[in-house]
């Protein structure tokens, strides 16, 4: 009987030993599945803020948390079924995917650029401005919005961890899907309502809580233009590096060993500071290539719609 016992407990602790270490498989796969994405995350927590420009400060934090809610429901309903799919039937479709998604990033990154330089860029009226339904307006033009970044995030994490078992590509996912909207929506709701935290320590006594505030206060629009900057930015580099590594895996690996060749070039070069020289290297190749593979996407787009134009204007001179 003690003997029986001694082994049940003994079972009992492999069991034990063998939980712990698929808890940290998991963990680590999450991990690096999260890190992959951090790029995109800089564009999705760019991106938000925007959507609550011109709401009332009591309702901003509510129009956050359907936005946060929606994006959960677009990675667990929508997005995780057809990635799990993909995986495990068709992982060979994955890399497409992904690339397919990268450029649609890199025509985001070059329209706002472009945007910029030609001043085309018209800002939207305030949603306080638009009538009674501007707030569900927003909430569903956010969602919408956060499909294809979480998208995007998804498939990035789940690239990351193609080679684990169903179950543990299931359950990194579903991790990387709260972690990553966690982290997007509470920094977003701390960014919106920054502004009314300097406003409320403007009011109070002290000279330094004063100071603190109107600091805050002055300092938000700037914080504000520099993450869409930032969001602009991770756009290209995320999107080229993605088309990079894609092609390369695809079997055109040219453009890759270049860009190889050059990270070595410049670390060989830069002797203590290699690493950070080459992840530059890397960097501005990855953020050039999704440069210009973003401005011939702004190109084709601009020239299909002046034709549609044209056309819709011949037609209607018929």
């Amino acid at each position: 009987m003690a003997g029986g016992l001694a082994a049940l407990l003994d079972d009992v602790a492999a069991l034990a030993k063998l939980a712990a270490a698929s808890v940290d498989d998991v963990g680590a796969a999450a991990g690096r599945a999260s890190a992959k994405a951090a790029g995109v995350v800089v564009d999705d927590t760019a991106v938000t803020p925007r959507y609550v420009a011109g709401v009332t400060a009591e309702r901003e934090l509510p129009i956050v948390k359907r936005i946060a809610t929606g994006s959960i429901r677009n990675k667990l309903f929508l997005i995780l079924p057809v990635a799990l799919l993909l995986s495990q039937f068709l992982p060979w479709l994955l890399t497409p995917i992904l690339m397919l998604g990268a450029t649609y990033l890199c025509y985001e990154g070059a329209e706002k650029i472009w945007e910029k330089v030609s001043h085309r860029h018209t800002p939207a009226l305030p949603a306080t401005l638009r009538g009674p339904d501007a707030e569900e307006q927003v909430v569903r033009g956010a969602i919408r919005t956060d499909l294809i970044l979480s998208a995007e995030i998804m498939v990035i994490a789940l690239n990351e961890v193609a080679d684990e078992p169903f179950v543990t590509r299931t359950v990194v996912l579903i991790v990387v899907a709260f972690l990553i909207t966690a982290v997007v929506y509470g920094v977003v709701a701390l960014i919106v309502k920054m502004d009314d935290v300097g406003l409320h320590l403007s009011e109070r006594r002290s000279a330094s809580a004063r100071w603190v505030g109107l600091l805050l206060v002055r300092a938000m629009p700037t914080v504000l233009a520099f993450l869409s900057t930032l969001g602009v930015i991770a756009m290209l580099w995320v999107g080229g590096h993605i088309i990079l590594v894609g092609i390369d895996e695809l079997g055109w690996s040219w453009l890759y060993d270049q860009v190889h060749h050059l990270e070595e070039a410049v670390g060989d070069a830069t002797g203590a500071l290699n690493e950070v020289t080459a992840w530059l290297v890397n960097t501005l190749s990855s953020a050039l290539l999704g440069l210009i593979v973003g401005a011939v996407v702004v190109a084709a787009v601009s020239v299909v719609r002046r034709f549609r134009r044209q056309s819709g204007s011949s037609a209607a001179d018929a």
